[in-house]
């Protein structure tokens, strides 16, 4: 594929794409059903209710109860969709996720809105960076990392398409339409979104622009770099890593602890497989209280940021 690009300067929330995408489905499908813990507005499920008062379940804040009611509906024969803020949805519930859904092998679509540092002013208590290293080791739970509008739209699709549990994970903060050359989406199937040869950004969910962008400058310096969109965690695309290991340096990007994540699942690839110079960047550990922006820029998840990664780990091919 050639390098994609966004198609202009418009930035989406992708939170307005899951919303359009659930009231379409649930035009067709009268089994689908949201359950929120009063979080209808962050959820922008608004119009959701407004055409489906009766297929909403709000339990109010309690995460716990959230998922627990998530489950007795896919026993009863409903597709809900459980929707929350992703720190709390994971962190709050991850026993009721751990036994009631994953466990238990119900049909619940989990959607951890607001993921990442998109709560950044709200700190700690509110960054949602450590949500996909607790549910990875719950190996039966689908999780899927859109990185732009259309490939929410498409996540949402196929969730709800699939018989068993799924998590989402959906940002609030806006990214630009990817520009593809074939658009087309699949459970455990990363996309190259750019080729290369020089080394390689394996990249999800907010980060993926980002890295195209770093591809582009690098490649005005000669470098030429591949970036692969690994929107599913689970189950991995390890052909995609290991073709990707075949440039000789990987630097992994995500918009969540270095620990346990998307570099983590990819490092425990190549590892086994085809060690080569590998770079993991995110967050190390709890962050201070600031905007989602000024994160990113203080942790170097920017285009010059992945820049500098890649050729610092491009120097340590042998």
């Amino acid at each position: 594929m050639s390098a994609a690009a966004p198609k202009n300067d418009l930035y989406f929330d992708c939170r307005d794409s899951f919303a359009a995408t659930i009231e379409a489905l649930a035009e067709a499908d009268p089994r689908i059903v949201t359950v929120v813990s009063d979080s209808v507005g962050s959820s922008k499920l608004g119009g959701f209710r407004e055409k489906f008062p009766e297929r909403m379940v709000n339990v109010g804040i309690a995460e716990q109860t959230l998922v627990a009611v998530g489950a007795g509906l896919a026993n009863g024969g409903k597709v809900p969709f459980v929707s929350a803020a992703s720190c709390f949805l994971t962190a709050r519930a991850l026993e009721q996720v751990k036994a009631d859904i994953v466990y238990s092998n119900v049909n619940v679509k989990l959607i951890g809105q607001s993921s990442g540092v998109a709560y950044g002013e709200l700190g700690p208590t509110h960054h949602s960076i450590e949500d996909l290293a607790w549910l990875r080791v719950l190996n039966d739970l689908v999780l899927i990392v859109p990185a732009d509008p259309w490939q929410t739209e498409q996540a949402i699709r196929a969730a709800a398409a699939m018989d068993g549990p799924v998590f989402v994970r959906v940002s609030r903060m806006p990214v630009p339409a990817l520009e593809r050359a074939e658009a087309r989406f699949e459970i455990g199937k990363a996309e190259t979104l750019v080729e290369g040869t020089d080394a390689a950004i394996i990249a999800n969910g907010t980060m993926v622009h980002r890295a195209v962008a770093a591809a582009t400058t690098l490649a005005a310096e000669g470098l030429s770099v591949r970036v692969v969109n690994m929107a599913t965690v689970n189950p991995l695309d390890e052909a995609a890593i290991l073709d990707a290991a075949g440039t000789g340096a990987i630097v992994t990007v995500e918009e969540h602890s270095v620990r346990g994540g998307l570099g983590g699942a990819v490092a425990e690839v190549v590892t086994a497989n085809d060690p080569v110079p590998m770079r993991i960047m995110g967050f190390p550990g709890f962050l201070p209280t600031g905007s989602a922006s000024w994160l990113m820029e203080r942790f170097g998840l920017t285009e010059a940021g992945i820049a500098e990664a890649v050729r610092q780990t491009v120097a340590r091919k042998k």
